[in-house]
């Protein structure tokens, strides 16, 4: 009988920051991690937690307002993730790791999926490195890993 070779397809979060640059930006780092993930090169993982902290902090003024997002562009996100994206229950830390508990719920995102990867450019979060066996990095740092993994 063959042996059956199986790819392993990496699990990955991303915290908003990297979500609302790709939103402002239709191009850069932000914007081709998520085609990445629209080409099937990753498994994007969120929860409903960080999809309503992504759609509120798109309708914060400052940043509707000066990037000319619509409720469109909102829901299409917001949609997408619902319909694509894997979505894990919402759940809390034992205790607060980070410095700042609202980043909490990525790691407990990373944690429940058993994700390789979050992915953040906050640096309450990139100061951990690693949180049990989801490896934390800049956004430039994993589409690097990407890339490498492509060839």
């Amino acid at each position: 009988m063959p042996e059956i070779i199986t790819e392993h397809v990496p699990r990955v979060v991303l915290d908003t920051n990297v979500y609302v640059s790709s939103v402002i930006l239709s191009r850069g780092t932000p914007f081709e991690i998520l085609e990445a993930w629209r080409n099937q090169a990753y498994i994007l993982t969120t929860s409903e937690a960080i999809i309503a902290e992504i759609a509120r902090v798109l309708r914060y003024p400052r940043i509707r307002d000066r990037y000319a997002i619509t409720e469109a562009d909102i829901s299409r996100l917001v949609s997408s993730l619902r319909t694509d994206a894997l979505i894990v229950p919402d759940a809390d830390l034992a205790h607060s790791i980070c410095a700042d508990p609202d980043d909490d719920k990525f790691l407990a995102c990373a944690a429940i999926a058993q994700a390789d990867y979050l992915v953040t450019g906050d640096p309450d979060l990139l100061i951990l490195r690693q949180h049990e066996k989801t490896v934390i990095l800049k956004p430039h740092e994993f589409l690097n890993r990407l890339q490498r993994e492509d060839k």
